[in-house]
């Protein structure tokens, strides 16, 4: 019976740790591997607006997929994710009072992958996609420091 016991910990603990792990997606690009993942210890998804204006938009869900406009055109399904090491770290850039990402993206039909800015200033409670989508946040856990690379 112990024995029983001890097996389910140990696949209940296994399980617990697959879960627990980043999902990497890794992409060719000029003929370079690059990894990306979702996860990067803060909240990405939403809504990215030019400021003062409804639209175009870029609208992220948490699952890698989005809408992409570029002003006067049609919205188009995308996939997205943040660059990342090959262990699911996620490669960025701290400056004084900001970090900043590698954002990649495909527009569904076209096959080419793309990359922007992914800008987060805490103290401004913004991030920034592409230098002038951005999405407010209200609340200090909404964003959490990221590790260290």
């Amino acid at each position: 019976m112990k024995s029983l016991k001890l097996l389910f910990l140990i696949l209940f603990t296994g399980t617990l740790q697959l879960h627990a792990q980043a999902k990497i997606e890794s992409i060719i690009y000029k003929f370079h591997p690059h990894y990306m993942t979702t996860e990067i210890g803060h909240t990405v998804a939403g809504t990215y607006l030019i400021e003062g204006k409804k639209q175009p938009i870029i609208e992220i869900n948490a699952d890698g997929t989005g809408i992409f406009q570029l002003p006067n055109l049609s919205k188009k399904k995308m996939t997205w994710g943040i660059e990342c090491s090959d262990e699911g770290i996620p490669v960025f850039k701290e400056g004084y009072d900001s970090s900043s990402y590698t954002f990649w993206y495909k527009i569904t039909g076209t096959g080419e992958w793309l990359y922007t800015q992914f800008l987060i200033l805490p103290n401004k409670k913004k991030m920034y996609l592409m230098g002038d989508r951005v999405k407010s946040y209200d609340d200090l856990s909404d964003v959490n420091k990221p590790a260290a690379n």
